[in-house]
């Protein structure tokens, strides 16, 4: 049986909780303004998210990589009423939308933009978080996950995004490029990692649930 995997998200799509509108909003101007839309996280797998944080309810959330801030809308949503998400990028141009669409949503009290290196900035925050949510650039995503361990609660998630690389870590004979040896290179970190349980999953483009033992 041959299955066609746009049909698939397509009907899973339709079968989820519907987009809100400010997202919509979000994904529009995103596809407008950006060069690389695909970047987005999008409706299903934001649904995802969205889920995740309402079901374990957590009070420190750190994100790695905003883009144009759909993901960290998502995981607001599931915030504890004192609760905050930390969103690290650097790029100015798509800081720029996210921080508008903050400002215009219900968690633009709960959501705090840094800018700056990723890789500076993590060290210096005085946080216990409750979940990571790493999807920022490919070729530090080892050093974000030593980075954030120690600062994620014992129980505390990690959720990685785009763990298959657009399947190119299926065949690194022919897909030898840095990003897609630094992805290979992670989940093979992770899988090895005994001090976390694991599963991945094929959403969207990949993502890794791991949490803390």
């Amino acid at each position: 049986m041959n299955i066609d995997l746009d049909n698939i998200t397509a009907y899973c799509t339709q079968h989820s909780d519907s987009e809100d509108e400010l997202l919509k909003e979000v994904a529009r101007q995103t596809h407008l303004k950006t060069l690389k839309p695909r970047m987005l996280s999008g409706h299903l797998q934001g649904t995802f998210l969205s889920m995740i944080t309402q079901l374990i309810k957590p009070t420190y959330i750190l994100e790695i990589g905003t883009f144009t801030g759909y993901s960290a809308l998502c995981l607001a949503k599931g915030l504890t009423e004192n609760g905050k998400l930390i969103t690290l990028d650097n790029n100015p141009e798509t800081s720029v939308i996210a921080k508008d669409f903050f400002t215009k949503s219900l968690y633009k009290n709960y959501i705090e933009f840094i800018s700056g290196d990723a890789t500076q900035v993590i060290s210096t925050l005085p946080y216990t978080f409750d979940l990571v949510f790493i999807d920022a650039d490919k070729k530090n995503y080892a050093l974000y996950y030593d980075l954030v361990f120690d600062k994620l609660k014992s129980g505390g998630l990690i959720i990685a995004d785009n763990v298959l690389w657009s399947g190119k870590v299926l065949d690194l004979a022919t897909n030898n490029d840095k990003d897609t040896l630094s992805m290979q290179a992670f989940n093979e970190k992770v899988v090895k990692d005994t001090r976390v349980e694991k599963v991945m999953l094929p959403l969207r483009d990949g993502v890794t649930l791991i949490r803390k033992k």
